[in-house]
């Protein structure tokens, strides 16, 4: 598992360990109980919306760079070839008049 998921499932398993805990201690009403975890549930939910957000602005940001250092790897490669190509005809040139 990758080291956001690692931090996404202890985010949510912190998250219902706090709910529980809550309603263990609670010396609250139901009602009061239950408003109380569904606000802290909506945060959680806005948080976590947050954090997939970011982790969606990295990957592209992390897919934009792999892109580019496949096209920079790919021109150079090609760069590359193109000189070998121009060595080897240079090299048939010389040999072929001396024939």
């Amino acid at each position: 598992m990758s080291r956001s998921g690692n931090f996404l499932a202890g985010l949510i398993t912190g998250a219902m360990a706090g709910t529980v805990i809550a309603l263990l201690y609670a010396p609250d009403t139901g009602a009061n109980t239950r408003g109380r975890i569904s606000y802290r549930l909506s945060n959680y939910r806005d948080e976590l919306n947050e954090l997939i957000a970011e982790l969606r602005k990295e990957k592209q940001k992390l897919i934009s760079e792999a892109k580019e250092k496949g096209d920079a790897v790919v021109l150079e490669a090609k760069d590359k070839a193109e000189s070998l190509i121009r060595e080897a005809e240079s090299l048939l040139e010389s040999i072929e008049p001396g024939s």
